[in-house]
């Protein structure tokens, strides 16, 4: 009996061991697709009453030889510069070609190829169930190329005024995320991306094992079939008494916060807020534009936004669009051009 106990026991070391070792394989080729984030943007700061540069880090996963990197919007969304960083220290500049905040993704293109990486490859995240195991790679506090290992522990299924009934869906997962992370690959045990880190939930700014993850199926929906324009703006839905209280003349605008100047938006001179304001448990900037309108159609009503944003999703690079902001506490109508891909 003992020995038939020891030989079962061996056979579970062998198990695990070579689990273990195949994790190890994939991680030695696939962190070779990974890559550190570096970005510089401009912020407002307030004590000091000035803009300022600051330098933020997130990470990303190339999927293309020619260069093409998925992230996280919030990683690169007003970014006036970005520096794209391999395992084995190559540094290459990158730009914007497509992003969407409401999902928190976006795709970033190298100013030339990559010598000698590996490429990714984008698995079904439809394929996922909740219960299988998955590893992510990023820079957590500048640590960078550090591995996680963790479970998918939900799916998350959220419709947004953005494309209609367009589905927005983030798997949770107990894997640990971080700052820095933002934008890294989620990967199945077959060696895919099935997700992008995105976001945590925590009582102390650290990982509490709720972190999430945009799916692959939105990513390849949002950045690759549909390449959805980079705008280089941030902005918040504003209305009711915030809305009356900064003098709207509709019953919703779009406040912006930051717009970075390289962007659609930045050449437009849109003006981001200077005045940081607790709104919701939530700080926001006000004193910046408030768009009122896109094309014609006002933000006023859930089908405006609707088809603000199904409108925006299909203009191509060249593409013109009018803007009316709120500004001084005046109507200004202002026409750009689309840039990106």
């Amino acid at each position: 009996m003992k020995k038939i106990l020891s030989l079962f026991a061996f056979s579970v070391l062998i198990v695990f061991q070579s689990e273990a070792q195949t994790l190890s394989d994939l991680y030695e080729t696939l962190s070779k697709s990974v890559v550190k984030i570096i970005i510089e943007e401009k912020d407002f700061n307030v004590r000091e009453g000035q803009i300022v540069t600051n330098e933020g880090i997130g990470s990303g996963v190339l999927i293309d030889a020619n260069g093409l990197i998925l992230t996280a919007s919030h990683v690169v969304q007003t970014a006036e510069n970005i520096r794209v960083q391999f395992n084995d220290g190559e540094t290459i500049p990158a730009k914007v070609v497509s992003s969407a905040p409401f999902a928190d993704v976006a795709a970033i293109q190298l100013s030339w190829a990559p010598k000698n990486k590996v490429v990714a490859k984008l698995g079904d995240s439809d394929q996922v169930r909740v219960g299988d195991e998955i590893f992510m790679v990023g820079s957590p506090y500048g640590l960078d190329f550090s591995l996680s290992v963790g479970y998918i522990s939900g799916r998350h299924i959220k419709k947004r005024f953005a494309h209609g009934a367009h589905v927005i869906e983030f798997f949770q997962t107990d894997a640990s995320i971080n700052h820095g992370n933002s934008g890294g690959p989620m990967f199945n045990m077959n060696g895919e991306v099935v997700g992008l880190a995105s976001y945590i939930l925590s009582e102390s700014g650290g990982f509490q094992g709720l972190g999430f993850a945009a799916t692959s199926n939105v990513c390849k929906k949002l950045l690759l079939e549909e390449a959805t324009p980079w705008t280089g703006m941030e902005a918040v839905l504003v209305g009711g008494e915030l809305g009356s209280a900064l003098n709207i003349p509709q019953n919703i605008g779009l406040l912006v916060q930051k717009v970075t100047l390289f962007s659609p938006i930045g050449a437009l001179g849109i003006e981001g807020g200077t005045i940081p304001m607790e709104y919701n448990g939530e700080t926001i900037l006000i004193g910046g534009d408030i768009i009122l309108a896109v094309n014609g159609t006002p933000l006023t009503t859930e089908a405006g936004i609707e088809k603000i944003a199904d409108e925006f999703s299909k203009l191509k690079k060249g593409d013109s669009f009018t803007l009316i902001v709120w500004r001084d506490g005046k109507k200004h109508k202002l026409k750009g051009t689309v840039g990106g891909i």
